[in-house]
């Protein structure tokens, strides 16, 4: 897919990996709809950014976890572009347990209601706007929280809510691929330990001693954390590179789900 004259909505785009991907698919060419609710203070910065890469997008404040609100927000994006092609479902909330400890019911409320049910409402409401494109495509987001749970060294940065929900997502991927074919295609990107999402740039990173941080990059077998530039390279293969995948998870956690132990030698055996 040529990005050029496109239109893709951004969810969770302010700053961090949703801004990071919004002014990569405007930089070659996309009408980006940036949306925030959450850190307001960042906003004038995705201003100037998402202006320097493309004059045309849109910035939206909205609030998803209100359902009653999705709709609007698209009758926006058609009123303003005339077209939807593309929407990258980034919205989630996870609760490090290094940051809130236990579960209190609002806690688990929110995490379930940003990770899945913010991301059902606006998929059903944009799906009618992807199929008229012809061309349309959906990356869901979701993480290793979905496979390794609230184990190993990551303990302190995935929780069990967190964890259940990130494997709802595959689900819904699978879902929305049968509803969306052929016109859309819905893909997925398992986010392993990466800046900004659990990693460098969040609280949950920065309350992690030092031993802490280097069982985590020791357990991941490319013995480092990811980057912005790691997950906007991912995005763009599956929405301009992969044009008979859908339903599919691709997997970007440097080997961290593997683990980093080492193989052992090859013994003689005993034959």
């Amino acid at each position: 897919m040529q990005l050029t004259d496109k239109v893709a909505l951004v969810l969770g785009s302010v700053k961090g990996i949703g801004k990071a991907i919004g002014l990569d698919l405007a930089r070659a060419g996309a009408n980006v709809v940036y949306t925030w609710n959450d850190w307001p203070e960042s906003v004038e910065s995705l201003r100037r950014d998402a202006a320097a890469a493309n004059p045309g997008h849109l910035i939206v404040n909205i609030d998803l976890l209100d359902t009653g609100a999705v709709d609007g927000l698209l009758r926006q994006v058609i009123e303003h572009f005339g077209r939807l092609d593309i929407l990258i479902n980034n919205i989630e909330r996870g609760g490090m347990p290094v940051v809130h400890g236990a579960y209190t019911r609002a806690q688990w409320d929110l995490e379930l209601g940003t990770t899945l049910r913010a991301k059902q409402w606006v998929f059903s409401a944009a799906l009618p706007y992807l199929k008229q494109s012809g061309h349309g495509v959906v990356v869901n987001f979701s993480s290793i929280a979905a496979v390794v749970g609230r184990s190993g060294p990551a303990s302190l940065l995935f929780n069990e809510g967190y964890a259940a929900a990130s494997r709802g997502i595959s689900l819904l991927t699978e879902t929305w691929a049968r509803l969306g074919a052929p016109e859309v295609r819905v893909n997925e990107i398992m986010l392993g330990i990466c800046e900004t999402r659990h990693a460098e740039g969040t609280r949950g990173w920065a309350l992690l001693g030092e031993e802490q941080k280097r069982a985590i990059v020791d357990h991941t077998l490319l013995g480092r954390t990811g980057r912005l530039e790691d997950v906007t390279a991912a995005v763009r293969f599956l929405v301009c590179h992969a044009p008979y995948m859908t339903g599919s998870v691709l997997r970007l956690d440097g080997g961290y789900v593997l683990g980093g132990e080492k193989i052992a030698p090859m013994p003689k055996g005993v034959l």
